[in-house]
């Protein structure tokens, strides 16, 4: 985090003059002073940080403490999911909001113009509640697939292993008929059911109009 600080925007949220990068405030978190409406995500470092432990931990050896501590990935395949398949709706006014939006945005040159779906900017609190969400459902799903997968201790599947193998793709070795409808939401995986809904384009449910720091 700290090696990191200085590659994010300025305009990015901002506390005591340092700009945060992926944390943003939201109005729906309960009124309190400074940094306590700012909801952190930081996906960009916690994909790096998980794509640095494996290779670091089997090949150097190397023990890290706090693995545990990491969250999900709040982005557009995991996030995804979870409207894809019902869970999350977006509210009537929001969507339409959004799909102005979307609209407003595909008079412009070599964007986007079909298989519309709402669309809102990373700072917008539809976008940060939306991947809070995402962030909760994840904790939830992984407990839940473990246990429909009767993994206890040290069988269990961590949460990167769950990221990689389920909500990001499809599980091809485990048989469907033994799973009940919530782990069927790992094994559609976020970005197949993106492909199957929205096969032109493979565009998430909501699409982020970002500087592509965050996506």
């Amino acid at each position: 985090m700290d090696g990191l600080a200085p590659i994010w925007p300025q305009s990015r949220t901002q506390f005591d003059g340092i700009s945060l990068g992926d944390a943003w405030p939201c109005s729906s978190m309960p009124p309190a002073p400074g940094w306590e409406r700012i909801v952190p995500f930081h996906k960009l470092t916690q994909w790096l940080t998980y794509s640095l432990l494996v290779p670091m931990s089997k090949l150097m050896g190397i023990m890290f403490v706090g693995e545990d501590l990491l969250t999900g990935l709040p982005e557009y395949r995991n996030g995804g999911l979870f409207i894809d398949t019902g869970l999350l709706t977006l509210k009537p006014a929001q969507t339409e909001r959004g799909i102005k939006k979307y609209h407003d945005n595909a008079q412009k040159a070599g964007q986007p113009s079909v298989e519309v779906v709402p669309m809102f900017t990373p700072d917008d609190d539809v976008i940060v509640e939306w991947r809070a969400a995402t962030l909760g459902f994840l904790d939830l799903l992984l407990d839940e697939v473990n246990k429909m997968l009767g993994l206890t201790d040290s069988d269990r599947l961590s949460l990167a292993q769950m990221l990689e193998a389920g909500t990001w793709k499809v599980w091809r070795n485990i048989t469907l008929g033994a799973l009940t409808l919530l782990t069927r939401l790992v094994v559609q995986g976020g970005r197949e059911l993106a492909e199957v809904s929205r096969p032109n384009t493979k565009e998430p449910p909501i699409m982020i109009l970002s500087d592509g720091t965050v996506f």
